[in-house]
């Protein structure tokens, strides 16, 4: 079907006398972003945990031999830091959280390198202190953190829970006589490599759930991220400064993006993703303070979002600098979202109003696919982009966007980019330098826009 398209749109560009020079530069750009992917791992490498075989070799660390009470209320910090010293020494080992009980942890930094093949199973629920004034002031911003690892397993049915209701209500987004004030992070996994993550459930967090930072070859599967809705600040999955990451089977729910993908970061997939409630799946925020941001080659191949406040998003700041280049968003199908398909130069999340800035962080080859839905915004498609930085390369294919009383419609300002295929609604509003190809709207064919029941899942991961 790809090719097929690719035909005819190279069909189409010779029927409308497109110059030599401006029908290679099409082709190849779509070509850059066909070719845009990055490798998935087999994810059968999550066995079963063999320590339960008389067979596996591994050595098993529980946290109850070290005096972990598991009731939920003593405080069982110590216990887990005796067991992740012991397991992270011994070669082969399984720190393992057994199932049934609740482990009261402060926060706590569990640090590397370790031993080979160890394996983190997590099957009971760690539970986070719920009181904020009570907190570490030594981790202000953190709970549970590992770091400098390599080739480490977490895994397990267990639960992760940040206990963040008292958080939540002491924000300034929920009260604005509230100090602005930053809170802990569930769970972050920082400067390692060759990570997998599988089965986990990750929730009520303080603030961001689940941050992947500085690492590498990071797999993450099977894993559910919970908050409410009105939760501030709870992303689901944040990347940053991370390459070569692949996030799938996964479903997310929270007050803030589902996933978020921040400087520095290169080489991101996300495929069969469930996202509602939350705030979409967002590259940005980037550029605040004036500050140089990169992102490139990230790719979202398969994804159900459900009453989200935006759907697909890139966000940056005036005043910032660097670029995002090389994005795929495709298979995804849209319900009830408000902002399906968004750029947003002119981000301002502050109590303050931003100052309007020349500088910006530059956009560009970005593809659009096979998205399709409802909108609960009159403009279905946002490409609010910088005067001074224009979004270029902008590519839109069978997209169909469907308001209830039919009014959806595309804004446009500073952007550049074709289309080909069916695009519903209309993008006329997207300059180019040849206007007879700029976009089809033949709206008598739109169910070619609908993604194959195939590919979309619409059945809760």
């Amino acid at each position: 079907m790809d090719k097929l398209f690719l035909v005819s749109f190279l069909g189409l560009l010779i029927t409308h006398a497109v110059g030599g020079n401006m029908l290679y530069d099409k082709f190849n750009i779509l070509g850059e972003l066909e070719d845009l992917d990055i490798a998935e791992e087999d994810m059968e490498l999550f066995e079963g945990p063999s320590w339960i075989s008389e067979r596996g070799g591994k050595v098993l660390v529980n946290v109850d031999s070290f005096g972990a009470v598991g009731d939920g209320v003593s405080d069982d910090t110590e216990a887990f830091r005796k067991a992740w010293n012991t397991s992270c020494s011994t070669s082969k080992s399984v720190l393992l959280v057994p199932p049934g009980r609740r482990y009261l942890v402060n926060a706590t930094r569990f640090k590397g390198p370790c031993e080979e093949r160890l394996v983190v199973q997590i099957d009971g629920t760690i539970v986070a202190p719920d009181e904020p004034n009570d907190w570490d002031a030594n981790l202000p911003r953190n709970w549970l953190v590992f770091s400098k690892l390599e080739g480490v397993v977490f895994q397990g049915n267990g639960v992760i829970d940040g206990s963040g209701s008292k958080w939540w209500a002491s924000s300034c987004k929920k009260n604005k006589s509230n100090p602005c004030r930053g809170a802990p992070t569930a769970l972050t996994i920082d400067s390692s490599s060759s990570i997998k993550v599988k089965g986990l459930t990750i929730q009520n967090s303080q603030q961001m759930n689940f941050v992947i930072s500085r690492c590498e070859s990071v797999r993450v599967s099977e894993v559910q991220v919970s908050c409410p809705g009105d939760s501030p600040n709870t992303d689901g999955i944040h990347i940053t400064g991370s390459t070569n990451v692949v996030l799938q089977d996964s479903k997310i729910g929270t007050g803030d993006d589902c996933i978020s993908i921040v400087n520095a970061s290169s080489g991101i997939k996300m495929k069969r993703i469930y996202c509602g409630p939350g705030h979409g799946v967002s590259i940005g925020s980037l550029g605040k303070d004036n500050s140089t941001a990169v992102v490139t080659k990230v790719v979202l191949d398969t994804a159900l979002l459900r009453e989200t406040t935006n759907g697909v998003r890139i966000k940056t700041w005036q005043g910032g600098s660097g670029y995002v280049r090389g994005v795929r968003f495709e298979n995804v199908r849209m319900e009830d979202v408000a902002n399906p398909i968004i750029i947003d130069q002119f981000y301002c999340d502050s109590p303050k109003t931003c100052q309007n800035q020349t500088s910006a962080v530059q956009i560009s080859q970005i593809m659009y696919r096979n998205i399709s839905g409802t909108t609960k915004s009159k403009e279905a498609m946002k490409f609010a982009c910088s005067d001074t930085t224009p979004c270029s390369n902008i590519v839109l294919s069978n997209i169909n966007l469907e308001k209830k009383d039919g009014t959806a419609e595309t804004y446009c300002n500073s952007a550049q980019g074709f289309g080909y295929g069916i695009v519903h609604p209309s993008a006329d509003c997207l300059s180019s330098n040849d206007k007879g190809y700029i976009l089809i709207d033949h709206k008598e064919n739109s169910e070619l826009a609908e993604p194959s029941r195939d590919h979309i899942v619409h059945t809760e991961l």
